[in-house]
């Protein structure tokens, strides 16, 4: 719905500049603005790139109990991307004022409608007609929801993409009737307490907990604040974005979203990431760029953009050997299958177990316990399950169990599994909780998907009643030989249970009831009709040598003037994806001598990491050159047997010795045995008797030491170290220094990207310095933290964030940031020290020294302006 009139008064605002490195890549500008909206101050913060012409708006709202600061980096993303970008801080958070509505249609919501109706007066944005914006809402959590309510309230909205959000917040909070209590208690404390609140949502909260059982007046007060109260006006392409590791706001949530928005015949794409509220991998990077991809093709209407797949969901496919992390994966499917399975993917699994008599206990103590809200930060129970792990706990006479027998072959589970029970109580009122275990062979190790249960509130259970439970909704594989356990507990720590002792009588009713969703695949499972398509690939693959030798002829010839420099970039371009105009790497060229120990530094998006893989061949530059003693580099290229390279570690078969593992990598290789050079590598790595032990007894710093003797087998001239120091403690990276140090001592090259700036001080010689995608600096260690174009300006008193933005909008200056003393200030061309002090007098700035700075770390912050 339009907004009749815009209320909104602009009180204050200051804007800045925040150059992208090197001011090559485009430069946004920030506008921070308080404004009054209805009685209350809103803090914003307004990105825009400097680009000519009308552009989309994107409004982006943060988490619960976060503010506007959250989403900054985004932010300015998208401002690149060509967005005119809108954040704020919602009511009671960060800089504004206001109670916390939860979202209430007239408070939060209409916030948002007054914002709309101020981005429809920017000279900037792209309208649709006069005071309609082409907009679109994005936020995870809280924001999420905002972004969902807003399409419902809003037909100016044009697009959505909420994340880890809820649909139906009575649900979420009362799921089945069954209080969900450690949650509820996390809301308001990080809400600020009780009193931060509107008064009829701290009184529904103090009701609700002190009764422990959500009455109809609570649930009809959250229902109002929840999107599913505007289902059928919510008519705009919607990616949901939802977390698999979530007991706060499960998938169930996005599935009720997907019904009612598909049906009202928008586009809808559903995505499940690993992780969620109780902790795991957010897939931050990729769930972002998938937004931008949203945005690109329906607000910018760029319908040659690839959204993604109508269904995507990330798998956990093993455990990393070299630092036990889960190694993630995707899988995708042309239509989503809904919590069922979709068509022919439902299986039925036989449970056997006999009636079982459980307690309620007094005070429904001692719990159960399933997962720990608010433990997300940390990791997680559910992160724990993801990787086998078992953490669960059910106290004996709390709990009735019915197994399988163990499952003939893998089984994967995506969706909800579903049971019938009948239950007889001694009680009126039955709470029970309901989940499924993967038990392992001989019942060894039970693990809880996700650590996830279903609370069940059940009336009328005197005289017996049928109950269909569905389970909590998962993606999780069964392996062959294990068994399903369905458990129904009395107790769980999360959620609020009769107080009054009871007995309950549960008998198995009915088979277990999986779903499969057979359309659901990976990309790297393999495709039955292979026989078909074998002989075609066959004379591809011969098209494509017959094209590559071709392509090779006429390969630039060698630089004879290159034969002795073991690295020339030149020029060197890679673009996210080739009809893209956003860059991962941008004109970078930098050169590198023998002897050297060259340090690759940069924030994380910097493009290190793809500047290496062009580097050994892995990927291909769209634009420039590498040259490897004087070769050009490309896939295959020969001189890469002069290269050496350890990149995010290296997969060990952990029953071999370190010595067995080195020895099968270089046989592998195809090389001669005299060619490795083990021991002079082995030498220089330093294991010792270690190498004759099996690789699962090697502590982390030991892997990392035998990865490395790896890359340097058969000596190469030049060495690529990609974050080689991870996981280690300090000393074993102070032996990982000397080791490099060794290797470099013999005229060889070591190039090592890291985000250890002190150790990166210590150990190169040489830095090439990268922030978003772009050179930024290269030169010797001394010469960059010695520049004179980097002054460290001591003050009395710590500097205010306004007052360091003004210093950074100063003439002559490139960028300021804060330092424990007082500014890093870094000079352009223009600069001049005596300026400079000037300036800082007129500011008030009490400064009491003024020099050149002498720490990499300094130095490196004030060459990428603070983004780090």
């Amino acid at each position: 719905m339009f907004a009749a009139v815009a209320a909104v008064a602009v009180l204050a605002g200051a804007g800045t500049w925040t150059a992208a490195a090197s001011g090559t890549a485009p430069a946004v500008h920030r506008t921070d603005r308080v404004m009054a909206v209805d009685g209350v101050r809103l803090d914003t913060s307004y990105f825009t790139s400097a680009a000519t012409g009308r552009r989309p708006a994107v409004l982006l709202a943060h988490g619960f109990g976060g503010s506007k600061a959250d989403v900054r980096q985004q932010a300015e993303d998208l401002a690149r991307d060509g967005y005119a970008v809108l954040t704020w801080s919602a009511r009671g958070f960060g800089g504004s004022t206001g109670k916390i509505g939860l979202n209430d249609p007239t408070a939060e919501v209409a916030d948002v409608s007054r914002l709309i109706d101020w981005l429809a007066r920017r000279p900037e944005v792209r309208l649709d007609k006069p005071g309609d914006p082409r907009v679109g809402v994005a936020g995870a959590s809280y924001g999420g929801a905002i972004a969902l309510l807003a399409a419902g309230h809003d037909d100016r909205v044009d697009a959505i993409a909420p994340a880890i959000t809820y649909w139906n917040l009575a649900d979420a909070l009362f799921p089945n009737g069954v209080f969900k209590k450690l949650w509820a208690g996390i809301f308001v404390n990080s809400g600020g307490g009780c009193d931060r609140f509107t008064a009829e949502l701290c009184r529904m909260y103090q009701r609700v907990a002190e009764s422990g059982t959500p009455d109809t007046r609570a649930r009809a007060l959250l229902e109002a604040r929840s999107p599913s109260a505007v289902a059928s006006r919510i008519k705009v392409p919607a990616l949901l974005v939802q977390g698999q590791t979530d007991s706060l706001f499960p998938l169930g949530q996005a599935d009720a979203a997907e019904k009612a928005i598909k049906a009202n015949g928008a586009p809808v794409d559903v995505d499940w990431i690993s992780g969620g509220h109780d902790g795991g991998d957010l897939e931050n990077s990729r769930v972002e760029s998938r937004v931008r991809t949203w945005f690109d093709r329906y607000l910018k209407n760029d319908r040659g953009t690839d959204t993604g797949p109508a269904f995507r969901v990330t798998r956990t496919g093993g455990i990393d050997s070299t630092d036990g992390a889960a190694q993630l994966r995707g899988a995708s499917s042309g239509t989503y299958p809904g919590l069922s399975g979709g068509s022919g993917g439902r299986r039925t699994i036989a449970l056997t177990g006999t009636t079982q008599h459980i307690d309620n206990p007094a005070g429904a103590s001692p719990p159960a316990v399933s997962a720990l809200p608010g433990l997300g930060g940390t990791g997680g129970l559910a992160q724990l399950s993801s990787l086998g792990v078992g953490v669960s706990l059910d106290f004996p006479g709390q709990y009735a169990r019915f197994d399988s027998a163990p499952v003939a072959n893998d089984l994967q589970i995506t969706g909800s599994p579903t049971a019938t029970v009948h239950l007889t109580s001694t009680s009126a009122d039955t709470v029970l909780f309901a989940k499924v275990y993967d038990v392992g062979p001989g019942g060894t190790q039970q693990v809880l998907p996700a650590q996830l249960v279903t609370p069940l509130r059940v009336q009328g259970t005197r005289t017996g009643k049928d109950v269909t439970v569905t389970l909590p909704a998962i993606d999780h594989q069964v392996q062959k030989g294990h068994r399903l356990r369905l458990v129904l507990a009395s107790t769980d720590l999360g959620y609020a249970s009769p107080a009054a002792p009871a007995t309950y009588t549960v008998t198995l009713k009915g088979d277990l009831t999986v779903p499969t969703a057979p359309g659901v695949t990976t990309a790297a499972a393999a495709l039955p009709s292979w026989v078909w398509w074998l002989p075609l690939a066959g004379a591809l693959a011969a098209l494509v040598l017959l094209l590559t030798a071709r392509v090779r002829t006429t390969a630039p010839a060698p630089d004879p003037d290159l034969a002795e420099v073991p690295l020339q970039i030149t020029g060197l371009s890679k673009r996210y994806a080739r009809s893209s105009d956003r860059y991962a790497v941008r004109d970078v060229s930098f050169r590198v001598e023998k002897g050297q120990v060259l340090g690759l530094l940069g924030p994380n998006g910097a493009g290190k990491t793809t500047t290496l893989r062009m580097l050994m061949g892995l990927i291909t530059p769209d634009a420039g050159e590498i040259r490897v003693f004087g070769h050009a580099v490309r896939p295959g290229a020969p001189v890469l047997s002069r290269v050496g390279a350890f990149v995010e570690g290296a997969g060990f078969l952990p029953h071999l010795s370190g010595l067995e593992n080195l020895e099968l990598y270089w046989r592998a290789t195809g090389r001669p045995a005299e060619d490795a050079q083990l021991a002079e590598a082995l030498e220089i790595a330093g294991l010792g008797e270690a190498l004759a032990r099996a690789v699962r007894t090697y502590s982390q710093g030991m892997r990392q030491r035998l990865a490395l003797a790896q890359a340097m087998l058969g000596l190469p001239d030049l060495l690529i170290l990609d974050e080689p120091t991870n996981g280690l403690d300090p000393p074993q990276i102070r032996e990982m220094r000397e080791v490099m140090i060794r290797y470099a001592a013999a005229g060889r090259t070591v190039i090592v990207s890291s985000h250890l700036l002190a150790e990166v001080e210590q150990s190169c010689t040489h830095l090439v310095v990268m922030d978003r995608g772009r050179l930024v600096q290269a030169g010797p260690v001394a010469e960059i933290t010695g520049s004179g174009h980097t002054l460290l300006v001591g003050t009395a008193e710590p500097v205010a964030d306004p007052v360091v933005e003004k210093v950074a909008a100063l003439p002559g200056v490139a960028s300021a940031v804060r330092a424990d003393t007082g500014l890093l200030v870094r000079l352009d061309a223009d600069g001049s020290a005596v300026r400079l002090v000037a300036e800082l007098v007129r500011l008030d700035v009490p400064v009491s020294s003024v020099g050149p700075h002498r720490r990499l770390e300094d130095a490196f912050l004030t060459l990428i302006g603070g983004s780090a």
